[in-house]
């Protein structure tokens, strides 16, 4: 009898110990939903542009993002605003996918300004705007403060930072970031849109574009750079690059 009972104290302990456990890690991967969230939003083209039942699903999303995201201010005050404008970055690539979930990503680490490959915030070698890490800053991504609205403000270039390292993250997800996502592309498409990636970047080097050149560098870049094209300036992309278009209708499903 007295063995039954000690297995039942140390069951519960475990359950108790778990629960605890489970409790922390809630506690650190969390950002609150600002309270004024649907006046933010009004910022974001891209929400404007919905319906209101439209606008209910992207709220929604921003809110379950933020539960299991936390964003931290390195040198710079984390505003409302800066919320908002992340988790619109980070809703927008996925909108039709209902269940999607980015497990590769715990914190946020939001800097004033570009930084170098050391995350050194001084000096003239201060390039980078954004960041997916990796080693010991896996799960984290950096982004800059004055990119990170800009992106959204600025709604006349095909450039936004925030959805940029978000689609790195999503290249991530099936293991290597590459500018293939096959976790959302189906597999019939792959080759395809390899092809026009390696053919669009030649294009770019040999006789420009005016899609960012930063694109050319490799087929991972090309993938982030041309998803900002798609998502800022869907339109002009898709008199310029029927085929790119395209495909980025069904990578991201927006058919």
């Amino acid at each position: 009898m007295l063995f039954v009972f000690q297995v039942l104290v140390v069951i519960f302990l475990i359950i108790l110990l778990t629960l605890f456990a489970f409790r922390i890690k809630r506690e650190k991967y969390f950002t609150p939903l600002p309270e004024h969230y649907k006046e933010l939003l009004e910022n974001v083209k891209f929400y404007r542009q919905l319906d209101e039942s439209g606008k209910n699903h992207f709220e929604k999303r921003v809110e379950q993002f933020l539960t299991a995201v936390k964003i931290t201010g390195v040198n710079a005050v984390v505003e409302d605003l800066d919320v908002i404008l992340i988790a619109a970055g980070a809703v927008i690539p996925v909108y039709p996918i209902a269940d999607w979930q980015y497990i590769n990503l715990h914190e946020i680490l939001l800097y004033p300004g570009s930084f170098n490959e050391d995350f050194d915030q001084e000096g003239t070698d201060r390039n980078i705007a954004g960041m997916v890490g990796t080693g010991a800053m896996q799960n984290i991504m950096i982004l800059t403060k004055w990119q990170l609205r800009q992106g959204f403000i600025n709604n006349h270039d095909a450039r936004n930072t925030a959805i940029h390292e978000f689609v790195h993250l999503i290249d991530k997800m099936d293991g290597t970031i590459d500018g293939v996502p096959e976790i959302i592309l189906e597999r019939k498409y792959v080759d395809r849109w390899k092809q026009l990636m390696n053919t669009t970047i030649e294009q770019m080097r040999t006789y420009g574009s005016d899609i960012n050149s930063y694109g050319a560098t490799n087929t991972k870049e090309f993938f982030a750079v041309i998803s900002e094209y798609f998502f800022e300036q869907p339109e002009q992309l898709k008199i310029n690059h029927p085929e790119l278009y395209e495909m980025l209708v069904r990578i991201y499903r927006m058919g």
